[in-house]
């Protein structure tokens, strides 16, 4: 990360500390604290049911502050994961420095981190979805000697009253602009948001869902954003469904991240892309800008285990009626070149080796560039049941099967 990225960084922690979030200290998190006021300290994670979970502390002093920043917090494991029984149900949650922000909701000044569940002996809790990501990814780094990255593509239906302007038509919201779409303002402040608490978002857009139901109108969206390491990507993507709920709720809208709504109109995925590093190169392309050999293997590794990973990535009855012909959803297991009907799409790559920026605009020079980084292999199945992290470690299991 740059000086020029440290100092755009949406992340007020990230711009007021000027380093890379991975990079953050309890002495940098206490620093920001006394610098900008604030006043509370909120822990979040996730729990069996896919929400974030939070627990509040009031600064009391700076050795209070440092307690809780070392030592974390006792919490009922019970209340949070159907099978920790209530006989032996105390968990420690400890919080990661990297994932500070400010809350952009709250009225008291609010400093926000997810943290990581620990058992009684002080060793992460191996049941946790978080820490089952973290071994997965650990593997995969041992084994391949590559990191594996995702990000993921946000989809969920606004539905708002219907006033009968500027309707759009039934099933064609793909890129609408206003007025036809009606919840712009919602979608880019929910971006808005979603940056500030250090999501990296790649850009947002109406779907192509849309429809009039009961006086109602029910438009799709989605947020998409950038591959990083998939732990990181795990964590924003919770927090962006939790930020997109809280922007919807100060707006007195309804928002909804069901798989399917109603037959005959288009169902909300959750498409995880993914691309394998090494070295700072993207590995899913050959020299010649071709598919490469690891990227063919960790499609085989998916298409073998296509069926497990379901058990992660479509958790709800309502995910079978999202995956049927006709709606650009996976129906088979296979794989192809941009083709959004398989359940492994290959995209557009930028591998064609024309400068389209200079046919576009001929007064620009010619650069070379390497477009190679911009490569993904997509999954198609999940969709917003999905438990995140167990659904990343499943790709990434299957990836490094392959």
């Amino acid at each position: 990360m740059n000086s020029e990225e440290l100092i755009l960084n949406a992340n007020e922690v990230v711009e007021f500390l000027q380093k890379p979030a991975s990079e953050f200290t309890k002495a940098d998190i206490i620093s920001f604290i006394r610098n900008n006021e604030i006043r509370m300290v909120n822990f979040m994670y996730p729990g069996g049911d896919g929400k974030l979970k939070t627990l509040n502390f009031v600064i009391n002093s700076l050795s209070y502050l440092d307690t809780i920043l070392t030592c974390g917090e006792r919490v009922d494991g019970s209340s949070l994961f159907p099978f920790i029984s209530a006989s032996s149900s105390d968990l420690y949650v400890v919080p990661r420095y990297r994932t500070a922000f400010v809350d952009p909701f709250a009225e008291v000044p609010t400093l926000c981190m997810l943290a990581s569940f620990f058992d009684k002996d002080g060793q992460p809790l191996e049941s946790a979805p978080e820490h089952t990501l973290a071994k997965a990814a650990k593997a995969f780094r041992e084994v391949t000697g590559m990191e594996f990255q995702s990000m993921g593509e946000l989809e969920y239906y606004v539905i708002t009253p219907d006033d009968g302007t500027f309707p759009a038509v039934d099933q064609k919201g793909y890129h609408e602009s206003a007025p036809y779409a009606k919840t712009t303002d919602f979608r880019t402040k929910c971006m808005y948001y979603i940056s500030r608490t250090g999501g990296q978002i790649k850009y947002g857009h109406s779907e192509v869902g849309n429809f009039r139901m009961d006086g109602n109108v029910y438009e799709q969206g989605e947020i998409e954003f950038l591959p990083i390491d998939c732990q990181e990507s795990a964590d924003q993507l919770m927090i962006a469904k939790w930020v997109i709920r809280n922007v919807a709720d100060r707006m007195g809208l309804n928002v909804t991240f069901a798989p399917k709504i109603t037959t005959g109109k288009a169902g909300s995925g959750l498409h995880i892309h993914m691309r394998i590093m090494k070295d700072g190169r993207n590995m899913m392309l050959t020299p010649e800008r071709t598919l490469s050999v690891e990227a063919r293997k960790a499609i085989a590794g998916m298409m073998d285990l296509a069926q497990s990973i379901t058990a992660f990535g479509n958790k709800n009855p309502m995910s079978w009626l999202r995956l049927v012909p006709h709606q650009e959803a996976p129906t088979n297991i296979c794989w192809g070149m941009s083709n959004r009907s398989v359940l492994v799409r290959v995209p557009l790559g930028w591998t064609s080796g024309r400068d389209m920026c200079m046919e576009a605009n001929p007064n620009e020079p010619h650069v070379e560039r390497d477009y190679t980084s911009k490569q993904t292999v997509e999954m198609r199945s999940p969709d917003g049941s999905a438990d995140i992290f167990q659904l990343l470690a499943g790709l990434c299991v299957a990836c490094r099967h392959g």
